[in-house]
């Protein structure tokens, strides 16, 4: 059987793709996504790009195999708001979406041997419901979403920041959109389920 890497160290694509009952691995990519970041200011293209950058970065290493990419980013009035990595970031960017609609946008890449390649990008609108800087406060200590783009953890507290939730696969909002990602492992003839 061919073998499947997630090209990532993310504990949440790693928990998305476990779902699926497949066995693969985790192997970290080797890309500088701050040099992508300063050069695409498209969210879209830039999700795209730094998905396929991932998992080619892993398949030169496991040829043989079939490599996962994914990359995300929250998408505010034309501003891409990556992961914010402090406390104080994460608050600024809970203050900018409170009460307004923003986008996730979320590529995922699936390449494999024989130049096989696929990529695809779910965007989900939310609409987060306004909040007061002590909520903000609150959400962002219990919850420590330092390493979420957009400064929230859907899956866990960061749900009852959100007043709408519109999109096709709300799993693209934890990190990795499990429909078509299942649909395109069948594709490629793994079995799922």
């Amino acid at each position: 059987m061919t073998k499947l890497i997630l090209a990532s160290a993310s504990p949440y694509r790693k928990s998305l793709l476990e779902r699926l009952g497949l066995p693969f691995e985790c192997v970290a990519s080797e890309v500088d996504e701050d040099q992508y970041k300063s050069e695409i200011k498209d969210a879209v293209q830039l999700t795209k790009t730094l998905a396929k950058a991932k998992a080619h970065s892993v398949l030169r290493s496991h040829p043989e195999s079939f490599v996962i990419g994914g990359d995300q980013v929250s998408l505010f009035n034309e501003e891409v708001l990556g992961k914010p990595h402090t406390f104080e970031k994460a608050c600024d960017q809970l203050q900018k979406l409170q009460g307004h609609n923003h986008q996730l946008v979320t590529a995922t890449c699936l390449l494999g041997s024989q130049g096989f390649e696929k990529t695809w990008v779910e965007t989900i609108e939310l609409t987060m419901r306004p909040l007061t800087h002590d909520e903000i406060k609150r959400y962002v200590e219990k919850d420590q979403p330092l390493d979420c783009a957009g400064s929230y953890k859907i899956e866990k507290l960061g749900i009852s920041l959100f007043e709408n939730i519109k999109g096709y696969d709300q799993t693209a909002i934890v990190g990795m959109p499990l429909m078509s990602l299942a649909a395109r492992l069948r594709e490629v003839g793994f079995q799922v389920p």
